[in-house]
Order: structure tokens, then sequence, then C-alpha cells
């Protein structure tokens, strides 16, 4: 990612395919806003939303397990996948309540969601962090080349100063860069992608195109699944404006996904099964 513009998130909205993409998000986002059962039972649907966007992104960092059992369980330590779909869990709760603080500290944010994510599973002095030159990461699903210490230090302050400047780039824009770039860094020693997918959630939260959270792109990025994920992940590691332009798009049809999901939730309450 890299261009002289004074706003650049507002630059990468101008290519090719965006504004569309944009457009298109902004529609389905409105038409689920403007659904009966969100006038009454709002609070219904984005607890369902947050804990199928849990599961999309545990899916997503390799346990894919059935909503249901998701649902159903309680006990998420032992095994490394019930790890995962806990830390998922977590970290979705969480993003809430770092609204807030997100325009102004997006570093300080970005800490605790790994530390909620970490949940005392990696050695305390890693944990809530950039990793430092030397020390591992446990990324497995992600394996695009590994930027040094010193380029993670330099790229995420870069990304913090984007986010505290404010940008005129749509939400959906600015939520994938913020994906994508913590995606490419890989900044912690674990948990990374969950991390990078919840950080997407507070930037479409918080810009106000999903206030309610009822709208979850880890759901669309499942449901698209791994190989779509990495090879459009793959466009945007290229920085070309072809490649950002189809990362933006595929986040962009995720929300889509999450939207249509979301959909699917207020028809049930509508017709009183769920």
């Amino acid at each position: 990612m890299s261009t002289t513009a004074s706003d650049p998130l507002a630059t990468l909205g101008s290519l090719p395919g965006v504004p569309d993409a944009v457009d298109s998000v902004r529609k389905a986002v409105d038409r689920v806003y403007g659904h009966r059962v969100m006038r009454r039972r709002s609070n219904e649907v984005t607890a369902e939303a947050a804990l199928r966007g849990s599961r999309g992104s545990a899916a997503l960092a390799g346990a894919d397990w059935n909503l249901e059992e998701v649902r159903r369980r309680t006990d998420f330590s032992g095994e490394d996948e019930a790890r995962t779909v806990g830390a998922a869990l977590r970290l979705t709760a969480e993003a809430g309540q770092l609204l807030s603080i997100w325009r102004q500290s997006p570093l300080r944010v970005l800490a605790r969601l790994h530390l909620v994510a970490a949940g005392g599973a990696a050695p305390d002095d890693a944990v809530g962090r950039p990793r430092l030159a030397g020390e591992p990461v446990d990324e497995p699903l992600i394996e695009a080349p590994l930027p040094g210490a010193d380029e993670v230090a330099g790229r995420l302050e870069g990304l913090s100063q984007l986010i505290i400047a404010g940008t005129a780039a749509p939400a959906l824009v600015t939520a994938a860069v913020v994906h994508g770039e913590l995606l490419a860094l890989r900044p912690f020693g674990s948990h990374n992608g969950l991390v990078a997918r919840t950080a997407e959630r507070i930037v479409l939260i918080g810009s106000g195109l999903d206030p309610k959270s009822i709208c979850p792109a880890e759901v669309g990025h499942a449901e698209q699944g791994r190989a779509a994920y990495l090879a459009a992940f793959g466009g945007f590691t290229t920085g070309t404006p072809a490649g950002l332009a189809a990362w933006i798009a595929h986040c962009g049809r995720s929300v889509e996904l999450g939207v249509r999901e979301s959909t699917a939730v207020c028809e049930a309450l509508q017709r009183g099964a769920a």
C-alpha cells in the first residue's frame, strides 16, 4: 500500500470497480436496516450476527465448526480448534467496547484485541505487543512473505496515523485496507487473522455503515471459502491497483453475504422461528 496522495485511502476508493462495490454494499446494508424486525428486535439480530460472525472468522482460522456446535458449547479450552473458536467469540464481544478508542489510538485497540484473543495462551511478555526481531509467528494458513519486525513497526505506525487523521474514503475501503494490512504484517505472534477480521468489523461499525453490527463480513469471507479469501488477499499484497481493487471487492461481497445472513435471521424472527 503506497501512495503519495494526502488521503491515500480515498484514492483507493476511486479504483476501477470499487465505487460499484461500495454502492452495492451500501444498498444491501440499507435494505436490512429497513427490515421491519429491526424496529423492535435489533438486539436479537445483533446477537445472532455476532455468533455467526465469530463462527465464520474461526472457520478461516482452521476451526470450521457447525453453528449449532458453537451455540451449544460452553467450554472452549482444550484442543486447538476449541481455543480458536473461543478466541473468535471473545474478540467479537470485545469489538463493541473499543469503538471510542479506535479513532484515537488504533494501536492500543490492536494490542487489546491480541490480549483478548490470546486469553493467557501465550507467554505474558509476547501478548498485546508487536513481535520483536526473531520471534516466531503462528499463522499457518497465511503463507505470504513475513515482514521483519522493523517493517512491521513502521507500517503499523503508518496505518495508525491514517486512521487518526481521518479519511474521506468509504467505510468499505478503510475496513478492507485495515484487514489486508494486518494480515500482511501479522504483527503478533499468534491470532493475527482473527484480530484482522475483528479490526475490519470495528471499522464497519464505527464508521456508521453498520452501527448495530448486524452485517458480519466474517460470514461472507467464510462462505466464499478459504481459497478465494487467500487469492483475494494475494492481490492485496501485490499493491497493484487491480490487486487492491479485487481485495476491496472481495471484502464488499463478504459484507453483502453477511447482510444476506442477517436478513434470513430477520425473516426467521418475523415468522417466530428464531
